[in-house]
């Protein structure tokens, strides 16, 4: 694996080592080992699967608060995905900065994304499937979200959703809250 950083601190870019052959390839994912020798401390406790039939599909930006923060490693196995991150970490040097990168299985690329960093994605096709792992287990009551079309951050959306569900639509203006220690 090779680990590429992004504009925000921790975000990182994970490009999986193909082996090719006559029958197709083979790529290693995520192995704890690697992760750590790269200076990523991440332990899987929990993985999920976020389908979607359309394109033009905007989930996010969520994350999880205090004392409930976890970090994620995500990847795009069907369609493709413009991927984005929101540092909310205060104090640092990233703090409100967002990151968008496409994601798609053709690339590999896999997204890192730590405590205190809001996610979310549009769909650039029908049927775009994200796999999820996450460091800890999901607390319905921590989560929290920063809308995709908030000011203070003001992301380029490569298009306006064409679905989104009314709690990711309604999020209040951003405020600070604890996200991470």
């Amino acid at each position: 694996m090779r680990f590429h950083p992004t504009p925000i601190e921790g975000v990182t870019l994970v490009e999986p080592q193909s082996h090719r052959d006559e029958r197709g390839s083979f790529a290693r994912a995520f192995c704890r080992t690697v992760f750590a020798a790269a200076g990523i401390q991440f332990e899987v406790r929990q993985t999920s699967i976020s389908t979607n039939t359309s394109t033009g599909t905007l989930r996010g930006l969520h994350y999880q608060t205090l004392p409930h923060s976890e970090a994620k490693l995500v990847r795009c196995v069907r369609g493709r995905v413009f991927d984005v991150v929101v540092d909310l970490r205060p104090g640092s040097p990233t703090f409100l900065v967002w990151h968008g990168v496409e994601l798609s299985p053709e690339g590999g690329l896999s997204l890192y994304i730590p405590t205190g960093v809001a996610h979310g994605f549009l769909t650039l096709e029908a049927d775009s499937d994200l796999h999820y792992m996450m460091d800890a287990d999901h607390e319905p009551a921590a989560g929290a979200g920063l809308r995709w079309n908030d000011p203070a951050v003001g992301i380029a959306w490569p298009s306006a959703p064409a679905v989104i569900s009314p709690r990711d639509a309604s999020y209040p203006d951003f405020r600070p809250c604890p996200t991470s220690s």
